[in-house]
């Protein structure tokens, strides 16, 4: 992935988030690495300059609130960040305009993360291109084991044994929301319009 689509999947994230509500620095931190597996190695380093360019583009403002330190007594002001009515217009265009590289693997986990204010048709199409990927992907790792199946040590077998099932499970669950979506029983989310 290149620096500037991991920027703009950091920016849809952190969108996402605070279009939840709003947050502090090292709350949003915390959501983002526990939430959002994609970026369990996220840095302040590159949450807060995210953060600055969102600010500068208009998408979010910062407030203040104080905080207690119930060991200490001491209170300390917080900065919140929260989305402004062009942010959550962008997070939508952004939840909206999901092309194929969100059937990628971090991108994807990103986008279904935020599938609740995400409109219907373009879930589908991320699932359905999702699970194209991932059945490309089985057919290589099929194709890889016949071809190499009498070169490799137990070891390599057993890693190769393990893709093709993860690969498998995951073409399955797809399978099943697909299905789900296609019948309708994933309900529509309030908050899927433009508030």
């Amino acid at each position: 992935m290149t620096v500037s689509r991991r920027g703009d999947l950091l920016e849809f994230a952190v969108l996402g988030l605070l279009h939840e509500s709003p947050m502090h620095g090292y709350e949003l931190r915390k959501r983002l690495n526990t939430a959002l597996g994609a970026f369990r190695a996220l840095s302040y380093g590159s949450l807060y300059p995210c953060l600055r360019e969102l600010l500068g583009k208009g998408w979010i403002f910062e407030s203040s609130s104080v905080e207690g330190d119930a060991l200490s007594g001491s209170r300390r002001a917080r900065i919140v960040y929260e989305l402004t009515a062009d942010g959550k217009e962008r997070f939508q265009d952004m939840a909206e305009t999901a092309g194929p590289t969100a059937w990628d693997d971090e991108e994807f986990d990103v986008h279904f993360a935020f599938f609740a204010r995400t409109k219907a048709d373009v879930r589908l199409r991320i699932l359905e291109g999702r699970r194209s990927r991932l059945e490309e992907r089985l057919a290589n790792i099929r194709t890889a084991s016949v071809r190499n199946r009498e070169r490799m040590d137990l070891y390599t077998a057993a890693l190769q044994r393990h893709g093709e099932e993860s690969a498998e499970r995951e073409v399955r669950w797809l399978e099943e929301l697909i299905s789900a979506e296609r019948r309708g029983i994933a309900t529509p989310n309030p908050h899927n319009t433009r508030a």
